[in-house]
This record gives structure tokens, C-alpha cells and sequence, in this order.
């Protein structure tokens, strides 16, 4: 009896080792097979630069090809493609913030934050700054919808839906001082950037959550407010917004960029 009992488990055992070692067989062959443990290599936690196309023996072919990771470290770099002008709008800003953004906006030189030795200094050297994002014809009915969008998220909630600085915060009282974008039709593109990079009196630094590419965006959403005709083309002439920025290139910005 013990015998026939130990035959057959040992059949068995062959039967179930032949069917495994067949099933573990798959046509593709990108395959490293079926997973019996997923667990124990794959974590169900959300983890960058990992493969999201196959968990838990459920295979997405549309997230094979994707990215996991979303925001990248703090100070690092993030791989932003192979053009040139986008990767060098994206890289990380030039100007410093002021001396005083440890007291005022909580920015600290030990948290990455590079901190000048006067309090206007790089915000007055930002004016000559360039929006790098050329604004044409094709291409402004599309910037203004995004800038709109941001606009809407981040700012009107103070700045108001008009930019006239009657925000519901301003109209419940919560924050006072908000300006009417008409009012700082002086300042160069440079500088409105500068302002919501780093923040600027009550506002807050909103580098954390826009990032440049958006922020440039936003500064010609702005410039809407700004300027009445901001964003109107003609046969000869170029939008209002290039009037504002000098043509003159900083040598000490491009030195402050290396």
C-alpha cells in the first residue's frame, strides 16, 4: 500500500513539474515567463522608473512604454528631451532669490536655494529678461487657453478673473494689497516671472508647483491684463509684449547661467 501510495506521488509530482515547466512557455518573447510571486519582486507601491505594464499577472500594454515617475527629487535634473531651446528654458533659473526670502518666503540656501547678497538686486536685473516662449500668431490662441488655465487654478483666487486684484480672498478680506495688473505695465516679462518663481510680498514662491515652461506661459496670460492690446497682430507689427523687453543681452546673466 505504501508502495502504490509513494508511486503514484511521485507521478503526480512529475504530472505537476511537466505542466509547470509547459505553462512557464510563452510565444512572446519579451517574456521572462509567467510570475507566480509577483510580490516578491514587484512592488504594489507606486515606484519611479518601474515597469507598470504587467502587475499582479496583469498585463496594460498602453503603460509598458510610460514613465512611472512624475516629479523629479528636489535639486535634480529632470530629463526634459533633445530640443535645445526647451531644455535650456527648463534648466534651473539663474536669478537668485533675495537675501530677505529666508524670512519671508521660507526659502533656505541649505534647501537649494541660492540666496543674493542684496534684497532687489536680481529682481531689477530680471527686467532684461526674455520671455523664451515666442508668442505668434499660430501660436497665441493656444498659449492664452493654457496660461488661462494655470491663471485659474493659481492666481484668480487673488488676482481676481479680471487681474484687477479683486480676488474672492482680497473681497473676504482675507489678504489686502493685491494689485491691478494695469497698474505694473513697467515691468518687464522678466520680472512678473521673477515675482511668481520667488513670490513677492504676500505671494508666495509657486516653484514648487508650476514649472518654468508653465510659468512663461502664465507671464503672457498676464501681459493680457496688462496691456489691452496684448496679443493682437498685425501684417507689420509684433504683439504689444516684445515692447517691453529689452533687446539688450546681460552679459552677467549668462554668467550667473554657467
Amino acid at each position: 500500500m505504501k508502495k502504490r501510495f509513494k508511486a503514484i506521488s511521485q507521478l503526480v509530482a512529475v504530472f505537476a513539474t511537466g505542466l509547470i515547466t509547459l505553462s512557464s512557455c510563452i510565444s512572446d518573447p519579451d517574456s521572462s515567463g509567467l510570475e507566480y510571486t509577483p510580490d516578491m519582486y514587484r512592488s504594489p507601491a507606486v515606484e519611479p522608473y518601474v515597469d507598470y505594464g504587467q502587475v499582479r499577472n496583469e498585463i496594460n500594454d498602453s503603460l509598458k512604454v510610460l514613465q512611472s515617475s512624475l516629479r523629479p527629487p528636489h535639486e535634480t535634473i529632470p530629463y526634459f528631451g533633445t530640443d535645445a531651446e526647451y531644455v535650456s528654458m527648463m534648466l534651473p533659473y539663474h536669478r537668485k532669490a533675495s537675501s530677505a526670502a529666508n524670512v519671508s518666503h521660507g526659502l533656505y540656501e541649505k534647501e537649494g536655494w541660492m540666496l543674493s547678497d542684496s534684497l532687489n538686486t536680481e529682481y531689477e536685473k530680471a527686467k532684461a529678461d526674455k520671455n523664451p516662449i515666442e508668442l505668434t500668431e499660430a501660436n497665441s490662441e493656444e498659449i492664452f487657453k493654457e496660461g488661462k488655465r494655470i491663471y485659474s487654478s493659481k492666481c484668480q483666487h487673488c488676482h481676481g478673473e479680471k487681474g484687477d486684484g479683486q480676488g474672492q480672498m482680497m473681497v473676504n478680506g482675507t489678504y489686502v494689497g493685491v494689485p491691478d495688473y494695469k497698474n505694473l505695465q513697467d515691468l518687464g516679462d522678466g520680472q512678473i516671472f521673477y515675482s511668481i518663481y520667488y513670490g513677492k510680498g504676500a505671494m508666495g514662491a509657486h516653484s514648487m508647483l508650476i514649472n518654468k515652461k508653465e510659468i512663461w506661459t502664465l507671464v503672457h496670460y498676464v501681459n493680457k491684463f496688462r496691456f489691452d492690446d496684448y496679443g493682437n497682430f498685425d501684417v507689420e507689427e509684433a504683439p504689444v509684449a516684445d515692447s517691453l523687453n529689452t533687446n539688450e543681452e546681460v552679459s552677467d546673466s549668462l554668467e550667473s547661467a554657467q
